[in-house]
């Protein structure tokens, strides 16, 4: 390893301030154009993102499984629960029947009592899920 003499230290001090000084990488414009249309997108979307709620009603799911059985387990429960609307959803891999739309917990689990005594897998869905 080489030991520099003073003078060459101070030179190199110098030299290394001096470049340092002299970095200006931060100092440009920059300038965008777009366009308009995009800016027409982006208030549309900020538009339709605030008028769409969360749900806030309990659900109850009963069924999970193949498509055929979904929809066959739908219509029977259409045909003996006539009042409580009902809808399936897939979700990979299985079909999932939800019904029910109940605003309080109370009334989710009442109508959760009587749709158990029927269909074996069934549970409450919390809002926002």
């Amino acid at each position: 390893m080489r030991i520099l003499t003073p003078s060459k230290r101070v030179y190199l001090t110098l030299t290394m301030i001096t470049l340092a000084y002299n970095i200006n990488a931060q100092d440009q414009n920059l300038t965008l154009n777009q366009d308009p249309k995009f800016e027409q997108l982006l208030n549309d979307k900020r538009k339709i993102n605030t008028s769409i709620s969360t749900n806030d009603t309990y659900r109850i799911q009963i069924f999970s499984g193949k498509s055929d059985e979904a929809k066959k387990t739908l219509t029977d429960f259409k045909k003996e629960y006539n009042t409580i609307d009902g809808t399936i959803i897939f979700n990979t891999p299985n079909y999932k029947v939800i019904v029910g739309n109940f605003k309080t917990k109370i009334e989710a689990e009442r109508n959760l009592a009587e749709i158990k005594k029927r269909y074996k897998s069934v549970f409450l869905i919390k809002p926002g899920r």
